[in-house]
């Protein structure tokens, strides 16, 4: 069943409406007609929703329960998917997950964050909430795209590296700085594409890459709107007016020279047709590389790092 969220009961108003005349229907009676016209309102009523969407509303679709995660994407994209597991330190991390595969017939390098999906596979997968393991493997997995020469592709969604005592006393600072470096010098292509909500660190240390792809109702930023509330006004429930403060959004990330592409999404988000989604950032994906295939290791490297250098310039 579809989950709809707050701002959205005019249209789940309107779909009820829709699965009543339906079930009415079915004992004999003709009302395609009106159930059109049903259908029709309540397509209107999604694009006007979405049209003007709040960087609040944003963040709630960007943490829709049903958008595409990382194994969907991996399922769509990547054939011939071989993961890996562990850091060859201390253990395997399931909220960070990554390996290799082949995208439209080449070898690649795959890694991001998986959420889960049902209650079971998101204790699983520790809501995406890597700890240092995880990102020790993201670093392994990196070192060994480099060595091949294969293009790294990052998949990120996550609310931030884990927080714990344990993860602390592990080096999860560490973990996450020598990660976000991997990315920096890495001489083979990378890109990255956010697809949900990338936050603090925890994204950053896998997003550090030639090519930041966004989709639309994605949100990138230091802290969570909640924790920003928490700590500046030592009140949780000003997350609405911290999220507006915060330029969250991929459109203020674009602005910024943060990312490079905004993917457009479905109507009403791209958990409402995950697959055209999953196309749409194919192309995307494949455009990114395609646009950095000729360059050599050391243009790939300081292409990057310019790139970064060179965020707020442009309104400065």
């Amino acid at each position: 069943m579809r989950s709809y969220l707050d701002f959205e009961k005019p249209v789940l108003e309107l779909d009820s409406k829709i699965d009543e005349l339906r079930g009415l229907a079915g004992g004999g009676t003709d009302i395609s007609e009106e159930i059109s016209k049903i259908e029709e309102k309540a397509a209107q009523a999604l694009a006007e929703l979405y049209a003007t969407l709040t960087p609040w509303q944003k963040t709630l679709v960007a943490r829709h329960p049903q958008r595409p995660h990382f194994t969907d994407f991996v399922s769509g994209l990547i054939t011939e998917f071989t993961p890996l597991a562990g850091d060859r330190k201390f253990a395997d991390d399931e909220a960070l997950l990554g390996g290799f595969g082949r995208f439209r017939g080449e070898s690649i390098c795959v890694m991001g964050q998986e959420k889960g999906a049902s209650t079971e596979s998101r204790i699983k997968h520790n809501f995406g909430m890597a700890r240092p393991e995880g990102y020790r493997k993201a670093v392994r997995l990196m070192e060994m795209a480099e060595r091949f020469g294969l293009p790294v592709l990052s998949i990120v969604d996550s609310a931030g590296a884990y927080p714990g005592i344990g993860a602390e006393e592990r080096g999860q600072a560490e973990a996450i700085a020598r990660s976000t470096d991997a990315c920096l010098s890495l001489g083979v292509p990378n890109v990255a594409l956010i697809t949900g909500e990338a936050m603090s660190g925890g994204a950053i240390a896998i997003t550090t890459a030639n090519r930041v792809l966004m989709l639309e109702h994605a949100i990138y930023s230091v802290i969570s709107p909640e924790a920003a509330s928490s700590i500046l006004w030592r009140d949780g429930t000003k997350a609405q007016e911290a999220a507006t403060s915060m330029k969250i959004t991929a459109q203020d990330m674009l602005r910024f020279g943060v990312i490079d592409t905004i993917l457009k999404e479905p109507v009403g988000g791209a958990h409402r047709d995950p697959q055209a989604m999953i196309t749409a950032a194919g192309e995307a994906i494949d455009l990114a590389f395609v646009e950095l295939r000729n360059l050599d290791a050391e243009a790939i490297r300081k292409q990057r790092r310019q790139k970064f250098l060179d965020i707020g310039r442009k309104l400065s």
